[in-house]
């Protein structure tokens, strides 16, 4: 069974990638873009890199 943390930080490094591809153009909150671009960019990182550690400790741990 696969774990459930892992599909969470599947589903994060997904909502990054849709931070970082969000159209604001004509939106209210249109001069936040960068911001919604740098905390995508900073989600997809941290969770893979923590997918690449949970996956590495799994097999050196057999």
């Amino acid at each position: 069974m696969m774990d459930r943390a892992i599909l969470l930080y599947l589903s994060a490094i997904l909502a990054g990638f849709a931070l970082t591809k969000v159209n604001l153009a004509g939106t209210p909150v249109e001069s936040l873009g960068s911001f919604f671009s740098l905390i995508g960019v900073l989600s997809v990182l941290v969770f893979s890199v923590v997918l690449i550690v949970k996956s590495a400790l799994a097999l050196f741990n057999r």
